[in-house]
């Protein structure tokens, strides 16, 4: 096994020989999770290449802290902060030029026209929530992540995240309800 000294200025330093077992659990964990990093930056930023951008940015940032994660299995939002964080990063460094278009969507391409449309129209829906209401709703839709896991990525208080995800699903079907009702009135 190869051994890594890491040393400073005065002569002292360390011996680091886990370098290989820490690469192979950084590689485990982030195919892991890859999907979910990727599928969240697209609902953050929604746009597939810059997501792509994002994800591999959060996965250079979240090696050189790995040594910082204690918990493996509290990865998963340990990596969604880095992104999110990231992402308000590349805001801070490039204004991007707003063009009035649709959503790029991840739509499933094997599923019926039906199940497609309504697919289509839960995910324009939701991107037309407000950020405050859309961020927790898919950090628990999409991620999976319970409210407490929630309240620390966003650094909110837990009763402010229930609060908002109940707004959240009340819009979402208002808006779903004047959807439905709008195709049939146009169809009938």
């Amino acid at each position: 096994m190869k051994k890594f000294f890491i040393g400073n200025k005065n002569g002292s330093g360390r011996v680091l020989s886990d370098m290989p077992s820490k690469q192979k659990r950084f590689d485990v964990l982030l195919n892991a999770l890859y999907v979910d990093l990727f599928r969240y930056a697209c609902w953050l930023c929604g746009n597939r290449s810059m997501a792509e951008d994002l994800v591999q940015e959060t996965y250079l940032r979240a090696w050189r802290s790995f040594e910082k994660l204690k918990d493996e299995k509290a990865a998963k939002a340990w990596l969604i902060t880095i992104l999110r964080r990231e992402n308000a990063r590349q805001y801070e460094r490039i204004q991007p030029r707003l063009i009035d278009i649709e959503h790029e969507m991840l739509v499933d391409t094997t599923a019926d026209i039906t199940q497609s449309m309504e697919s289509h129209m839960l995910q324009l829906s939701i991107s037309k929530l407000e950020l405050e209401f859309r961020e927790p709703l898919m950090l628990q839709v999409i991620g999976g992540f319970s409210t407490d896991e929630i309240a620390d990525i966003l650094t909110l208080n837990k009763n402010t995240v229930l609060t908002r995800l109940f707004r959240a699903r009340n819009k979402l079907k208002i808006m779903l309800v004047e959807n439905t009702q709008q195709r049939d009135a146009g169809n009938g």
